[in-house]
């Protein structure tokens, strides 16, 4: 396993809160792990191992209804934490949704015990971490707007032009049902119905935009302005 104290660290804005004593005491008690991308970290039902801290990579939390449905509740990138691991470690529950390794990763995972002992020892940790889960929850409360006010259509046009790079994206029907917490036939008739407007040009794993101004149009003016 490579030695990411002085690489990674060194631009990890998580790392950048703490003083140099709090720093180290993260370093030499956390557990480092190296996770090639579709490793899973949990899964619902799993007891909270402790507290991950991605240093580079990348790792997505979602959840799975009843309905088997899948539905993307955020992204961890290098300097941040898992807001529902530290949730479960507060209250001492399982895990109620999954997460999965997207972008292989370097993550440094705090014990129970440890995490414990700087929330309640080391005043910058604390306001790191709390900082982290305050932003992260403004992030879910969007998603839970998403999904109760917008329309399928907006969120699935928003999704393609987030995605996409350099008009295409190498993607399937099933990973943007995943992300916007549908089903898979729900996302292809929809797309269908945009090949059939001339908006995109459907082939197996790969999506091209031919119109982005009328794809645009479908996403709302809202959701242009917001990522303009």
């Amino acid at each position: 396993m490579k030695d990411f104290d002085e690489t990674a660290i060194a631009d990890n804005r998580l790392f950048d809160a703490l003083d140099e004593t709090t720093c180290r005491r993260v370093l030499e008690g956390g557990r480092r792990m190296t996770m090639p991308a579709g490793t899973p970290v949990f899964a619902p039902g799993d007891e909270c191992q402790g507290l991950p801290l991605v240093i580079e990579g990348e790792i997505r939390v979602q959840m799975i209804g009843a309905s088997g449905n899948e539905i993307v509740l955020y992204r961890i990138q290098g300097g941040e934490m898992c807001p529902l691991s530290l949730g479960c470690l507060l209250s001492r529950n399982s895990h109620q949704s999954e997460a999965i390794v997207e972008k292989d990763s370097e993550v440094l995972v705090l014990s129970p015990a440890l995490t414990t002992e700087l929330m309640d020892q080391a005043v910058c940790f604390r306001q790191a971490i709390l900082e982290s889960y305050g932003q992260r929850l403004q992030s879910l409360m969007l998603v839970i707007e998403e999904v109760a006010f917008r329309r399928l259509d907006e969120r699935l046009a928003e999704k393609l032009v987030e995605r996409q790079f350099q008009g295409q994206l190498a993607v399937t029907h099933q990973d943007l049902a995943v992300e916007l917490g549908t089903a898979r036939e729900v996302v292809s008739r929809l797309l269908k119905e945009f090949e059939r407007r001339g908006l995109v040009r459907l082939e197996r794993g790969c999506i091209t935009i031919s119109d982005r101004d009328a794809l645009d149009r479908v996403r709302g003016d809202t959701a242009k302005d917001r990522t303009a």
